[in-house]
């Protein structure tokens, strides 16, 4: 059994005992959830139907589980599948335990040699990897990059992520957390 928020009665969706909120975005919400039929924990990302077309999302969304599902890598968070039902959106994810390496990085105020080496290897495998499928994130940052329970890095958030099948246009267009962004990026949009 797992853990519920707030003390309400666990829902299920699909094959999944839902549980409690454990992200919370502009756009979705993040649940704990549990695999009935194999016991696995997952992340369920919950987006509402209705937010998505108020706000347009509807090709951002499609894109993001069009990139994922072809992006399987050790260091890419995996998508297991997608649900839906009449007023939401259900993205069920890996579950990774040991948080952001944003958090990781501010609890411990730096990486050690041998971490920050592991850490950077893991990450260019995983992008390098993403490359190859034409994928390009377009936000990696901290706060992207989770931990597994071996301390394994998982490159996650592939909402503002674009393929060139999808348009050279979608590829030139500025987007990201801005401190984060190349500076040659920033060169070229006029924002130095």
């Amino acid at each position: 059994m797992i853990g519920g928020g707030g003390g309400g009665a666990l829902r299920r969706v699909g094959k999944y005992e839902v549980g409690r909120t454990i992200g919370e975005g502009t756009f979705a919400k993040v649940k704990f959830a549990q695999n009935t039929e194999t016991g696995e924990s997952v992340a369920m990302k919950v987006l509402d139907r209705s937010s998505i077309l108020k706000h347009k999302m509807v090709d951002q969304i499609k894109r993001e589980i069009s990139i994922m599902k072809l992006v399987r890598h050790p260091n890419v968070v995996r998508l297991y599948e997608v649900l839906a039902s009449r007023k939401k959106i259900f993205i069920i994810l890996e579950f990774i335990t040991g948080g952001e390496l944003f958090d990781k990085i501010i609890r411990h105020g730096r990486l050690s040699e041998a971490d920050a080496r592991k850490y950077f290897q893991q990450l260019i495998d995983g992008v390098d990897f993403c490359h190859s499928k034409g994928v390009y994130h377009r936000d990696l940052k901290p706060e992207n990059l989770l931990l597994d329970s071996q301390g394994n890095l998982k490159i996650s958030d592939f909402g503002l992520s674009a393929w060139p099948a999808q348009g050279a246009a979608l590829l030139r267009t500025t987007c990201g957390t801005p401190n984060y962004v190349a500076p040659e990026v920033l060169h070229l949009t006029n924002m130095v």
